[in-house]
């Protein structure tokens, strides 16, 4: 339910301090709205939302939402979970607690508001996919007890959540599903293929490869990955999703070594280490339904958005250790 005193929207990002969340949160900005950023910075990090202390539009909450929020707001995105191995295994309870609880408090605080909510749901949610491209569709392949099941499952369990709030109250909900993004402001020690990648090349380290290289993924610029999720969420409320955001073009793991190597101008060998346990051997979305239902495909080509990245690393490495928040 939109407030009455204020023709401006103010919009909830948990998560904000993101990735991903801090360029939704420049987006959001640009086009007049008013933000509340939320995030707990397990993660997520102050120097992503440095630039916006000073904004007049721009507000931010230190929060865990594992615990229930008591704010006002007229949209909710909620983009609060650990998304990479390396974080959502460190502590895997809190992780699908993040999920989990997180989206009951989220889609709680939507019903009391009578607003729309957008999730950002993962294309993880389809396990090692035996269905290549993956539609929404496809139910999956999941290990419900693996290491990486506290991240797959709990996304999983959010988007049975946000259905049944649907069905059950009529809350207005977005469900996107996300595909490999990169870019910058990512975490140096994410343990992301991307930007192990460049972070390896830029110090002139080997490049470690997991399996032989032939697995597959197609990486979204974040640019083109934010463009999707606003189109999403500015549909009508015919439109719920899930529906995938992310690039369409396959790449194997070794090109993307290759290509590294070739655009930092590293000399760095590449080295071959054991496939983690449940990895997905191939990623790739079907984005048919993002085409015809959101109007929406990515623009930007995977070597763009490589010199970008490689461009803000190069920038940034010098300045902060890898292990820094």
């Amino acid at each position: 339910m939109a407030r009455l005193y204020d023709s401006r929207r103010r919009i909830l990002v948990t998560g904000g301090a993101g990735f991903i969340g801090s360029h939704l949160i420049d987006r959001l900005l640009k086009r007049g709205d008013e933000i509340l950023c939320v995030d707990n910075l397990f993660t997520g990090s102050k120097r992503n939302i440095d630039h916006l202390a000073k904004h007049p539009r721009f507000e931010f909450m230190r929060h865990d939402v594992t615990f229930p929020l008591y704010v006002e707001v007229d949209e909710i995105y909620n983009l609060a979970c650990p998304a990479s191995p390396v974080h959502y295994q460190y502590d895997p309870v809190q992780t699908i607690k993040t999920a989990v609880h997180g989206a009951i408090n989220v889609l709680g605080l939507a019903k009391r508001l009578k607003c729309k909510v957008f999730q950002a749901s993962t294309s993880e949610v389809y396990g090692d996919a035996s269905v290549h491209p993956q539609p929404e569709s496809y139910w999956g392949n999941v290990n419900p007890i693996g290491p990486r099941s506290c991240y797959d499952e709990g996304k999983r369990c959010a988007e049975t959540l946000f259905f049944d709030y649907h069905r059950q109250h009529g809350l207005w909900v977005k469900v996107a599903r996300i595909f490999n993004t990169f870019g910058p402001r990512m975490h140096p020690a994410d343990g992301r293929v991307v930007s192990n990648f460049i972070v390896q090349a830029l110090r002139g380290e080997p490049i470690t490869i997991f399996g032989d290289g032939s697995q597959t993924r197609s990486f979204c610029y974040v640019d083109d990955l934010v463009s999707g999720m606003l189109r999403l969420m500015d549909t009508g409320p015919e439109v719920t999703g899930p529906v995938n955001i992310g690039n369409p073009r396959e790449v194997t793991i070794r090109r993307l070594a290759e290509l590294t190597t070739q655009m930092t101008g590293s000399g760095s060998d590449i080295i071959y280490r054991d496939l983690p346990q449940d990895d997905p051997r191939h990623r790739q979305p079907d984005i048919t339904l993002a085409k015809r239902l959101v109007g929406w495909e990515p623009t930007v080509t995977l070597e763009a958005g490589l010199q970008q990245t490689i461009d803000y690393f190069k920038a940034l490495l010098p300045k902060v250790s890898t292990n820094s928040p």
